[in-house]
């Protein structure tokens, strides 16, 4: 029996944020010379493997993004993926507790909205989707 038969498909829960336009930070450096510095409005994805991540989250951004929100960056962490990368993420917002999936929105590289696991599971992606565009517009005034 073929053990990778079970194993979940990682590379297309990338892709599908991926290809909304996210770009992925795998490695501290990265984190950490992208987040503090960006100017403007950031959204995070932090990106998971769960049920919720893929029912809903990812769905709801990226239904958001097509609806119109237009933060000036997008970036993603992949939680239990690129674990060292997450963790530099999350050190940017001690104030929160670590959560998968989340969106945190950043204005000029601090985290003024944080979209928590709890506010996602048992939403719909249309919830989650209002949820990012509320917040991405509150963060650009």
């Amino acid at each position: 029996m073929d053990v990778h038969m079970f194993m979940p498909n990682f590379q297309a829960m990338r892709d599908e944020l991926t290809r909304a336009g996210f770009i992925e930070l795998t490695s501290p450096e990265s984190v950490n010379e992208t987040l503090p510095n960006a100017k403007g409005v950031t959204l995070l994805a932090v990106n998971s493997v769960c049920g919720c991540a893929g029912g809903i989250a990812r769905p709801g951004v990226v239904m958001a993004l097509r609806q119109g929100v237009k933060p000036d960056h997008l970036y993603t962490v992949f939680a239990g993926q690129d674990k060292e990368a997450t963790a530099a993420a999350r050190a940017l917002f001690p104030e929160y507790p670590p959560s998968s999936p989340s969106f945190a929105v950043l204005k000029d590289g601090k985290v003024v909205t944080m979209i928590h696991r709890y506010q996602i599971e048992g939403s719909s992606p249309q919830a989650v989707a209002a949820r990012v565009a509320d917040a991405v517009k509150q963060a650009q005034g």
